[in-house]
């Protein structure tokens, strides 16, 4: 029989609804923490920035029992996302399971299995509650990077502002103001396009290093998803597990591959005039496809071009009356500037001892399947590895997850095997895939498909399609992994059985 748990989930984002949906339906009790006043993670309305809307198409980015409404466009606003997710929390009873307003302020190990988990409420008390097992969902977004400059608070007492991206949500105050936008990420190019249409009077986008960004259409014509989201342009990466004959394979075909991304490179540097901007990088794009490649947003280069968009290569080096100061010496006027700087992913409620055990000197996560640690059993993280499909990536994940926590996977892993697989991902990121040392080593982007066959093989469902033109070359597709999952052996944890009290000899005569 398998016992019913008591489970943690913290956060309320893609990956909380998951990880509560699949606990939920094995038979577990789940308490869902969320930080903020609604669920959505970083699509909740108070934490996006104006006209945000996804990198991915919606057929994509979307749960595999629920797809988004055909009335979305291609790519969905954030505004789209939000009522999406929370019309998937609807729909699987997952609100009543949410505590809004609390903030996790430690996890501390119980002797034995379980944690004790103490939060902060908005009133400021605390309180703790024991857990037999918990599940971090708290994302990418979660610890805002916002770097601090000399004068920023001069800068601020002669009417300037500094926000992170995250906290500017009003599209309206940008009108008729000087704007700086720190970063190259697709956020800071979202910005810094939102700014021009919102009535800027003007917009600088400063950054260190250009990178490769992807258009929607490639050409104006084929979709980005039918090119990079199939698993014949994932098998022109080598995965960290690859095999003798795979390598052979892999470097037979080297030339073609070669070629390949340098006519994708040359596409691009046309359809965006990189050249002209200034804004070619000096990276090979297939090195640069990984959890930081990022969409286009439309417009953008053409708005450089016409020089609505000033782009400065370096980065602020401090602040001076209202003036941004970059490292060129150059002094930018500014009376607004947005940190597009991204985000930090670490897990700081951990004591010394267990982060230790998580994390390594050098900032790379030990986690077997990006999911669980060796050391620590009874944690487990859902969606915390970055993806280019981050609902289908959390889904699997929080399947595989409630399994490995019952002792129910097909194939469990032994603890030798963890640690040998745990030391050959970070071997290959030294040595042959330095970009994937981003995000702590958690990405997963572009072995999308190699990662979710290696979940589903784990959890005994095979992946092998009936049509193998489409196996290769249709883009992912939610549906198809919710009939795989419902393959799955199916089981339902029970609550234990109470002892039985056994009357006194004298209660049973007098009875």
């Amino acid at each position: 029989m398998i016992t019913q748990r008591n489970v943690c989930v913290i956060g309320s984002g893609i990956s909380g609804l998951a990880a509560a949906k699949a606990f939920r339906e094995r038979g577990h009790h789940v308490t869902v923490l969320e930080r903020g006043p609604d669920l959505g993670g970083v699509w909740e309305p108070s934490r996006s920035y104006p006209d945000v809307k996804t990198q991915t198409p919606k057929d994509i980015y979307a749960f595999s029992e629920l797809p988004m409404p055909t009335a979305y466009p291609e790519w969905p606003s954030g505004g789209q996302v939000f009522a999406y997710l929370r019309s998937y929390a609807e729909r699987f009873g997952l609100i009543p399971l949410i505590r809004y307003g609390q903030s996790v302020t430690g996890l501390k190990k119980r002797t034995g299995l379980g944690w004790d988990v103490t939060t902060k409420g908005q009133d400021g008390a605390a309180s703790t509650q024991s857990y037999d097992f918990v599940a971090i969902c708290t994302g990418q977004f979660s610890h805002m990077n916002k770097p601090a400059h000399p004068g920023a608070d001069a800068f601020r007492a002669n009417g300037g502002t500094i926000l992170h991206s995250s906290e500017h949500n009003d599209a309206e105050s940008v009108r008729g103001k000087r704007i700086v936008v720190l970063g190259y990420s697709k956020s800071a190019t979202d910005v810094a396009v939102s700014a021009v249409k919102h009535g800027a009077s003007a917009v600088t986008l400063v950054f260190l290093e250009p990178t490769w960004k992807i258009p929607y259409f490639f050409g104006g014509l084929i979709n980005f998803k039918r090119i990079l989201y199939c698993r014949a342009a994932e098998s022109m990466f080598l995965p960290y597990n690859a095999g003798p004959v795979r390598r052979i394979a892999q470097k037979l075909a080297t030339p073609l591959i070669w070629a390949n991304w340098r006519g994708l490179e040359t596409l691009l540097t046309r359809q965006f005039k990189l050249n002209k901007n200034g804004l070619r990088p000096k990276t090979r794009i297939e090195d640069d496809i990984h959890c930081n490649l990022a969409v286009e947003t439309p417009g953008f280069y053409k708005l450089v071009t016409e020089g609505k968009i000033t782009a400065i290569q370096g980065t602020i080096a401090s602040y001076e009356g209202s003036q941004a100061v970059l490292t060129t010496g150059r002094k930018v006027p500014a009376d607004l500037v947005v940190m597009a700087t991204g985000w930090r992913q670490d897990v700081p409620v951990l004591d010394a001892t267990d982060r230790a055990k998580l994390i390594d000197a050098d900032g790379q996560y030990r986690l077997y399947r990006w999911i669980v640690n060796p050391d620590l059993p009874d944690l487990g993280f859902v969606g915390f590895n970055s993806s280019f499909a981050t609902n289908l990536s959390a889904e699997l994940g929080a399947n595989w997850l409630v399994r490995y926590m019952d002792g129910q996977l097909a194939h469990p892993p032994t603890r030798a095997e963890m640690e040998r697989d745990i030391s050959r991902l970070r071997t290959w990121r030294q040595a042959e895939r330095p970009s994937a040392k981003g995000y702590g080593g958690l990405c997963i982007a572009p072995y999308h498909n190699h990662h979710f066959a290696s979940l589903l093989a784990d959890i005994g469902v095979p992946t092998r399609e009936a049509n193998p033109v489409t196996a290769v070359f249709a883009p992912l597709r939610p549906p198809v992994y919710a009939d795989l999952l419902a393959r799955a052996p199916v089981y339902r944890a029970e609550a234990a059985p109470r002892p039985t009290v056994l009357k006194s000899v004298e209660t049973s005569r007098a009875a």
